[in-house]
């Protein structure tokens, strides 16, 4: 598993790369098929509007010709340049007729701009749009079309009629694609959302398994070695009881028999530990509720370890200032956390020597019980999972302190059933300090 982990997370990121890098290659050549086909509508708006115009030019010329006595005034190229498209049609009829041809091209609300240009000069704009000028300028953001204004092939204004250019400008063409894509967007980046955090669910939950994982092959390694050497004292013990010798001295055979009744309770205690975690898992403790003094559980704690502290040759400061210490526990779960408390504080001190200072003080409606010690310490690591379940801080199989992991998580789960709370602090080399705040009895 760990070797296959990092593969499994860089295939997955891999993937999740190629899922966008397709989302956006789509999007993106979707874009450039709008705008294509908006340049083809373009194209077609303009040349229906152009020829519209031509035809409407020419029927308006030779009508004035079919006039009886009608006379041209001046020379030819006035009487063809009077009926010319910018002096035949006013700004509102041309956007009227273009308006209706972006209709017809399902571009309704399609903004455009527009111009006559006269000699086939561009820039000489006898007609013009209001805002035209200012569009035709930018060829990078605004789409241009253009149509020539050119009588058709055999009418009388063929050769007369003068060149003319019909000019649209489209503006801020990229918006207006982004703008018909928008419920497409929309949609790919919620999918792209989607993906992303369905992604990111897996990833977390591969590594709370790996966690998980972790966490119980290092219970197992732990269980192994705690029942093991109990079980290879005893061996030794029952062996040692067969011995003749042993049989005849009621002093030796003593000592052998207390060393397997030790043991057996050891063992005991060890199965007890994991069976109340099953429970805390599945919520099944039942706290029996009854006055207590916890000064009084504090002291019942300390006489037990006191044979441990003083095989550590240790010194225990013990300052209970509380003046109210009533509170309604569990006598059980209480003591064992306390004793969790200061048991790991035992387990993790200096070799050379212990101090422990428990305190106690009120702080309004709760007893706040403190317990210090001057051992090895946390790093910051170790201090944010030291009441997790199962988590040990150690290296390797090195099982200098023994215990499955389970007493800080035992303690925390209790205090929390009774009501209260718990935080630890510690320096590295300087020991650590856990305070825990419990309600008083109403």
């Amino acid at each position: 598993m760990k070797k296959t982990f990092p593969i499994i997370i860089a295939l997955i990121t891999l993937s999740l790369m190629g899922i966008i890098y397709i989302q956006v290659s789509w999007l993106r050549n979707l874009a450039f098929l709008r705008e294509e086909q908006l340049k083809e509508k373009l194209s077609a708006v303009i040349q229906q509007v152009g020829e519209e115009l031509v035809v409407q030019r020419s029927d308006a010329f030779n009508n004035l010709g079919r006039m009886p006595g009608m006379k041209f005034p001046g020379d030819g190229y006035d009487i063809y340049k009077q009926f010319s498209v910018t002096n035949r049609f006013t700004i509102y009829e041309i956007r009227e007729k273009l308006q209706k041809a972006f209709i017809r091209n399902n571009l309704k609300d399609t903004e455009f701009e527009f111009a006559v240009a006269s000699d086939n000069v561009f820039g000489h704009y006898e007609l013009k749009s209001p805002r035209f000028m200012d569009m035709a300028s930018d060829t990078v953001h605004n789409l241009k079309a253009w149509y020539p204004l050119v009588a058709s092939s055999g009418s009388i204004l063929e050769s007369l009629a003068p060149d003319e250019v019909f000019v649209i400008v489209v503006p801020d063409v990229k918006s207006y694609v982004l703008q018909s894509l928008g419920w497409m967007i929309a949609g790919s980046i919620l999918f792209t959302l989607i993906i992303i955090t369905a992604f990111f669910l897996t990833i977390r939950t591969l590594l709370r398994q790996k966690k998980l994982g972790d966490m119980k092959n290092d219970f197992i390694n732990n269980m192994t070695h705690e029942l093991k050497t109990p079980l290879a004292t005893i061996s030794l013990a029952v062996d040692a009881l067969k011995n003749e010798k042993v049989l005849g001295n009621p002093e030796k055979l003593g000592y052998f028999t207390n060393m397997i009744k030790d043991e057996n309770k050891r063992m005991n205690k060890h199965v007890e530990s994991i069976l109340q975690a099953a429970q805390m898992e599945r919520q099944e403790v039942q706290l029996n509720l009854r006055e207590l003094h916890v000064h009084d559980i504090i002291r019942n704690v300390l006489t037990n370890l006191q044979l441990q502290i003083e095989e550590k040759q240790g010194k225990v400061d013990v300052q209970l200032t509380a003046t109210n210490d009533l509170m309604d526990a569990d006598e059980v779960h209480l003591t064992n956390l306390i004793n969790n408390l200061v048991d790991n504080a035992l387990k993790y001190s200096k070799d050379d020597s212990f101090q422990l200072h428990i305190s106690t003080k009120n702080m309004g409606k709760f007893i706040r019980v403190t317990v210090e010690d001057h051992g090895i310490g946390m790093n910051k690591e170790t201090l944010a999972r030291v009441f997790e379940k199962f988590y040990r801080a150690h290296t390797g199989n090195v099982h200098n302190v023994k215990g499955f992991g389970l007493g800080l998580s035992y303690v925390k789960t209790m205090v929390e059933a009774h009501g209260g709370k718990v935080k630890a602090d510690s320096v590295i080399g300087k020991g650590s300090t856990f305070t825990v705040d419990l309600p008083l009895k109403k």
